[in-house]
């Protein structure tokens, strides 16, 4: 019987211990960053609202080209893209400079921002970890 205590008494600690190190990632707080982030980085192509330049920067708000897979949204983040892209039915044909002196993080929550403002709903969070993977 003390043997079966002192082992879970132990596994407690251990857990309580690695719980400590572990965040939890709140796609609210990301948001709110991501807010930051869209300001200082995109919002000069993609306006303060979203809707993008007419026949130059494509729309960010309501827009049906973040419903693509999350890995492509932050591979066109990271390495910007160059041809014509499709959004909301109108053809833009102008380079997107790739983004990857940004964090992992700020990444993700630019991501979480846009995908979250303006029309755009995703419950699903992007994670830093996620950036990082296809990062590298």
């Amino acid at each position: 019987m003390n043997r079966i205590v002192f082992t879970s008494l132990c596994l407690s600690i251990v857990l309580l211990v690695v719980s400590a190190f572990v965040q939890s990632f709140s796609l609210p707080k990301s948001i709110e960053r991501g807010k930051e982030v869209y300001v200082t980085f995109c919002q000069n192509c993609h306006m303060e609202n979203g809707e993008g330049i007419a026949g130059t920067n494509p729309p960010l708000a309501k827009s049906d080209y973040l419903k693509h897979p999350v890995n492509e949204l932050i591979t066109l983040v990271l390495k910007g893209q160059v041809g014509k892209v499709k959004v909301n039915g109108v053809t833009f044909d102008t380079a997107m400079l790739p983004l990857d002196y940004m964090t992992d993080e700020q990444i993700a929550d630019a991501l979480n921002y846009i995908r979250n403002t303006w029309g755009n709903k995703n419950p699903v969070a992007i994670l830093p970890t996620q950036v990082k993977k296809l990062r590298n």
